[in-house]
């Protein structure tokens, strides 16, 4: 009676998620719980964080075995990923490239390229902080991956999601849950990543630096930016042009001042939708079993090199600029040449007021962040020209 009562109990527990935990979901588990800690308490951008936390938690909480000869414990969260599930679907959005272009149409309905039309020179810090890019693509080469993965790992370093979600699809398919993941964690992780290395390049003095307010951009530049830039990006830069286009298209109906209700409606509602759907989908690729390999592990240490090599790149860039300048600018406002908008320009506002109180350099630091944005479109569009994807 006691034996037929312990295989009872053990048919039992095999029909739960508990028999099929294992190590690596306790890994992956705490650090989904990091990431809602990080967003929580720290403030670390908890639009994205919440999300892919939450998602790469009840990713890792394994429930019965499939249904299927064989098959393997999965959580509830894939069942709703796998075929016919609701973000199954909300993943194919991200893998058929709908939900890129959608988020570039949002951007570009909340941001104001002033600072960048005002202060056309600090276009080159958009161009100077992408040597992680370039770097990370080395690196992946010399590890062994092939050309077209090493081109979809090095992109992560422009720091730019739906580029780098863009390319991958483009070039390697197969790695776009690791860069996804290794691309809008280390965005949303920024405000720990870069201060570090912006102080141990520049001195107290430059972290000091105020800069002069730049002249007011008009409604008619601001209205024609959007327009010259579409049809230039669809003339030069073709492969990358579907996702600059929603950029301008966003930025055109937000400046124009007579569709008020599809601007808020693209930074808003629209907006709000595809973050939540996009960061379940993304969050939901980081099951242990495959995301602790030594393959995505490399392309996680990849992606952080590359922040770290374009964030200093780009102070580099700004202390060189100011060799040649009369009027110097502060070379933390060249951190945020990489193309994570706002955030890697708050991040120079941020460290420049912890030197200076009455230093506010948010409005600078926004010209080459903006001009990060084309910066990687470029390298994103060179690499796809070079490797012969349109």
């Amino acid at each position: 009676m006691a034996d037929q009562i312990l295989i009872f109990l053990q048919a039992l527990l095999d029909q739960t998620g508990a028999a099929h935990f294992s190590f690596g979901n306790l890994v992956m588990i705490v650090i989904g719980a990091l990431m809602i800690y990080l967003a929580i308490a720290k403030h670390y951008e908890p639009l994205l964080l919440v999300g892919i936390g939450f998602s790469c938690i009840v990713a890792n909480v394994p429930g019965p075995p499939d249904d299927v000869p064989g098959g393997q414990a999965i959580s509830a969260l894939l069942y709703a990923v796998k075929d016919g599930g609701l973000f199954h679907y909300a993943y194919m959005g991200v893998e058929k490239l709908i939900i890129p272009p959608l988020i570039f149409l949002g951007v570009g309905a909340m941001t104001d390229f002033g600072p960048m039309i005002a202060n056309p020179r600090l276009v080159i810090l958009g161009a100077g902080a992408h040597l992680g890019i370039f770097v990370a693509l080395i690196l992946a080469k010399l590890l062994g991956f092939t050309l077209s993965e090493a081109g979809a790992i090095g992109i992560i370093g422009g720091a730019d999601g739906p580029m780098a979600i863009f390319v991958a699809v483009k070039l390697a398919p197969h790695l776009l849950g690791p860069i996804s993941v290794a691309a809008y964690s280390y965005m949303a992780l920024m405000p720990m990543i870069q201060p570090p290395v912006m102080r141990l390049l520049t001195t107290k003095a430059e972290r000091q630096i105020a800069m002069a307010q730049v002249r007011k951009v008009s409604k008619l530049e601001k209205i024609a930016f959007p327009l010259v830039m579409a049809i230039i990006v669809n003339l030069f830069f073709p492969p990358v042009a579907p996702l600059i286009t929603m950029l301008m298209l966003g930025n055109l109906l937000k400046e124009v001042g007579v569709t008020d209700r599809l601007s808020k409606t693209a930074a808003g509602g629209l907006m709000n939708v595809i973050i939540i759907i996009l960061t379940v989908a993304i969050g939901s690729t980081m099951a242990a079993d495959k995301f602790l390999t030594v393959q995505t592990l490399e392309i996680v240490v990849l992606g952080l090199l590359a922040f770290l090599f374009g964030t200093a790149s780009g102070v580099v860039t700004a202390k060189i600029m100011n060799l040649f300048m009369r009027t110097k600018i502060n070379p933390l406002i060249g951190s945020a040449g990489i193309a994570s908008v706002p955030i890697a320009a708050r991040v120079s506002h941020i460290v420049a007021h912890q030197e200076n109180p009455n230093n506010f350099l948010i409005y600078h630091a926004m010209g080459p962040n903006l001009a990060g944005v084309f910066g990687t479109a470029i390298s994103g569009g060179i690499l796809l020209a070079l490797l012969g994807v349109t």
